[in-house]
C-alpha cells in the first residue's frame, strides 16, 4: 500500500508485481495533433502533481510496479485517429486514453463536477447548481471510463481510481470485475452531512454506493472519514466498526492518508544556484521588509 499519496490496494509482498492502473479524469499530460505528428505537453494540477512525485519516488527506491495511468487525453480526438493516439500513448507514455467528446466533456467537468460536487464539497453551497442533465453526463463519462478500464484491465491489476470526478466508477467496475482489487482516493474535502444531505437523494446515493465498490477508500484528514462514513449511515444505513463496514458481503475499509509534498525535491531545489540567484535579485527591491512569496490558485 502506498505511504503517499492517498490509499491504494493491499498487494501481498511475496506476490509476483503486480500491474497498477491509476484512472484520473486527466492524463499527466495532454495529446494534440500537430504537422510533425502527435504532441505532448505535461498536465498541470494538484493531483498529478502528487501522483507524479509518488511514482517517481517508488523508481527511485526500486519498489515501482509496471504502472498504467487511465484518463481523458486533454482534448476531443476524431474516431479516425483514436487507435493510432492509443497505441502511441500506451507503447511511449504508459498511458490509455478515455474518448470523450468536447461536448459530453464541457457538460461533465463544467457541470456536475465543477457547478455541483466541487462548490458544495468546499462548503460554497450557494455556487452549487442542481442540473438533472449534467447528472446525466456525469453517469455516462463515468460509464466511459468504466469501458475503457475494461478494455485494458487483467486479472491480477490493483485498479486506484481518483477523485470527485468519478465517484460512481469503483461500483461500475466491481459489477464487471467482481474480484478486482480497487482502490478509492478523494483529493478534495468530503462535507459534513448537513452539506453533503443538499445533493438530491438518488444522486447522493448513487455517490456513496459509487465509492463503496471499493475495498480501501482513502480520505485527506481523519474528519472527511468521519463525515463519508456517517453519510452513508444516514443515507444507505451501513454501520462500521472502525472504519470498516460489509457491502453486499464484503469488507470495505475507510482511512485517512494526508497527501504532503514532496519535500526533498522542494528542499534542495531552494538551495540550486538557478534559486539562490533569483533571491538574491528579489532581495535588491525588498530591504528590510519581510517578503512572502506564495504559488496558488485562485478560486471563489
Amino acid at each position: 500500500m502506498p505511504s503517499n499519496p492517498g490509499a491504494a490496494p493491499d498487494a501481498d509482498s511475496t506476490a509476483p508485481a503486480r500491474r497498477l492502473l491509476i484512472v484520473s479524469n486527466r492524463l499527466p499530460f495532454s495529446f494534440r495533433r500537430t504537422p510533425g505528428g502527435i504532441e505532448v505537453t505535461p498536465s498541470s494540477g494538484g493531483l498529478v502533481s502528487a501522483l507524479s512525485s509518488w511514482l517517481e519516488r517508488q523508481k527511485q527506491e526500486a519498489q515501482a510496479s509496471e504502472c498504467v495511468w487511465i484518463g481523458w487525453p486533454g482534448a476531443e480526438v476524431e474516431e479516425a485517429e483514436q487507435a493510432e493516439l492509443r497505441d502511441t500513448a500506451l507503447r511511449d507514455h504508459s498511458a490509455y486514453p478515455v474518448f470523450v467528446g468536447a461536448a459530453e466533456m464541457e457538460q461533465f467537468y463544467e457541470g456536475f463536477c465543477n457547478s455541483t460536487l466541487w462548490p458544495l464539497f468546499h462548503y460554497f453551497t450557494s455556487y452549487a447548481a442542481y442540473r438533472e442533465e449534467d447528472f446525466a453526463s456525469y453517469q455516462r463519462v463515468n460509464q466511459l471510463f468504466c469501458d475503457a478500464v475494461l478494455q485494458i484491465a487483467r486479472p491480477d491489476d490493483e485498479i486506484w481510481v481518483h477523485d470527485y470526478q468519478l465517484f460512481i466508477l469503483p461500483s461500475l467496475l466491481r459489477a464487471q470485475l467482481p474480484d478486482a482489487a480497487i482502490g478509492f482516493f478523494l483529493h478534495t474535502p468530503f462535507p459534513s452531512f448537513e452539506v453533503f444531505r443538499q445533493l438530491p437523494t438518488r444522486w447522493r446515493k448513487q455517490v456513496l454506493e459509487g465509492v463503496l465498490g471499493a475495498d480501501l477508500i482513502g480520505f485527506h484528514t481523519h474528519d472527511y472519514v468521519q463525515y463519508f462514513l456517517r453519510s452513508v449511515f444516514l443515507t444507505l444505513g451501513h454501520e462500521h466498526h472502525l472504519g470498516q463496514l460489509t457491502v453486499d458481503g464484503a469488507v470495505r475499509r475507510v482511512e485517512s492518508f494526508p497527501v504532503g509534498v514532496d519535500f526533498e525535491k522542494f528542499w534542495e531545489a531552494a538551495g540550486s544556484e538557478e534559486v539562490e540567484k533569483a533571491r538574491a535579485k528579489a532581495a535588491e527591491g525588498v530591504r528590510d521588509r519581510i517578503p512572502i512569496f506564495s504559488v496558488d490558485r485562485l478560486d471563489y
